[in-house]
């Protein structure tokens, strides 16, 4: 079994490695409306704008030298501003 304190250490290294997300692997977003670290999870909240992004098919978040942290499909279609809730959890596998 991991310590909680090492999986909250995961955590808070994990997020100090993300500095954007890309999203449909062209619109960056640097802006973080909330990022932070609550025990073993890291949670962030970012604004999509629907003028630029009208459906989201990939979500990749991203690291200072552009390198990939962790990358995800998806479909969410967005009709106004809309606010993404992502959360990364930390846990040990089985």
């Amino acid at each position: 079994m991991i310590a909680s304190t090492l999986l909250s250490e995961i955590a808070t290294l994990t997020d100090s490695k993300i500095v954007k997300v890309v999203l449909n692997e062209t619109y960056e977003i640097t802006n973080f409306e909330v990022k932070a670290v609550s025990g073993s999870t890291v949670g962030m909240q970012y604004i999509v704008p629907a003028s630029v992004v009208p459906v989201v098919n990939k979500i990749e978040l991203k690291n200072s030298s552009d390198q990939l942290v962790t990358s995800n499909d998806v479909y969410v279609p967005i009709t106004s501003d809309t606010l993404i809730l992502q959360t990364i959890e930390v846990k040990e596998g089985a």
